[in-house]
């Protein structure tokens, strides 16, 4: 039997290494296009789950909604409370777990979450925690990577050097369509599902694998692990993965990458 808790335990641990707002920070757009895909509204009560340094929370409040976020890596959730008061934002952040959601039954009118309830390792669970705190008629929205995109091919790269844990189910499938109809069945009718791209640009390359194994957190604790001659070798690997999506016409990165932005309505 998978054991989830000691699971979540050591994605804590790797969350908690590197600093991921520096990676995660540069995401806000999909986030400002999530919310606005779901269409909120002012004074709606909105979750963001897993919710790192608040890229949600934050454009939700942005359109003076009542946000919070919740994730349970307390580093982040502090860069989310200093984000939020160098914007002059409203926004709430408490620490809990997105398999375990620490709100009441229908307490929301938006639950959201960009690219973070997918690493919950019991995937069911954590759609259970989506539909439970949304209320009847509220809506969930996500997006979330897709297997083929650029950024699944980064996880299917660093899972060569650091398998996943038996039991769990790869992230990248909240990424497609598919796997939400087994996770929401009928609780849930989809009424927008968008595959977008979004460009990480960096100087090269290379400087994007620098940038991933300073800050990313799982990708910073693989790479203490690491061997010298095995750290340049991760390096040279993680280079090659935007390299091959890149399509800048200079010398620097543009590389896109496939993120599935999915917008439905909870049945009562």
């Amino acid at each position: 039997m998978t054991d989830f808790e000691a699971i979540k335990k050591n994605q804590r641990a790797a969350w908690e290494t590197g600093d991921y707002p520096r990676v995660g920070n540069t995401l806000q757009i999909i986030a400002e296009l999530l919310v606005e895909a779901a269409d909120v509204r002012a004074g709606q009560r909105v979750l963001d789950v897993a919710c790192g340094q608040g890229n949600a929370a934050m454009a939700a409040a942005r359109r003076f909604a009542v946000a919070t976020g919740v994730d349970y890596a307390r580093n982040l959730l502090e860069q989310g409370r200093e984000r939020a008061k160098a914007e002059h934002l409203d926004v709430t952040f408490t620490e809990g777990d997105a398999e375990n959601l620490p709100a009441p039954d229908a307490a929301f009118d938006l639950t959201c979450s960009t690219v973070g309830v997918m690493f919950a390792p019991d995937h069911q669970k954590a759609a259970d925690e989506l539909v439970r705190v949304t209320k009847p008629g509220g809506k969930i929205a996500i997006a979330n990577w897709t297997p083929s995109g650029m950024v699944g091919q980064m996880f299917k790269t660093v899972g060569g050097w650091a398998p996943p844990p038996a039991g769990v189910r790869p992230g990248v499938l909240w990424g497609t369509p598919g796997h939400l109809t087994e996770l929401f069945g009928d609780r849930v009718e989809w009424t927008s599902l968008t595959v977008r791209t979004y460009a990480f640009r960096y100087l090269s390359p290379e400087h994007f694998s620098e940038w991933f194994r300073d800050f990313y957190g799982p990708i910073t604790k693989l790479s203490g692990t690491l061997s010298d001659d095995d750290l340049k070798k991760f390096a040279a690997e993680l280079a090659d993965v935007p390299r091959k999506f890149n399509v800048a016409d200079d010398d620097t990165l543009v590389a896109p990458s496939e993120y599935l932005e999915a917008v439905g309505v909870r049945r009562a």
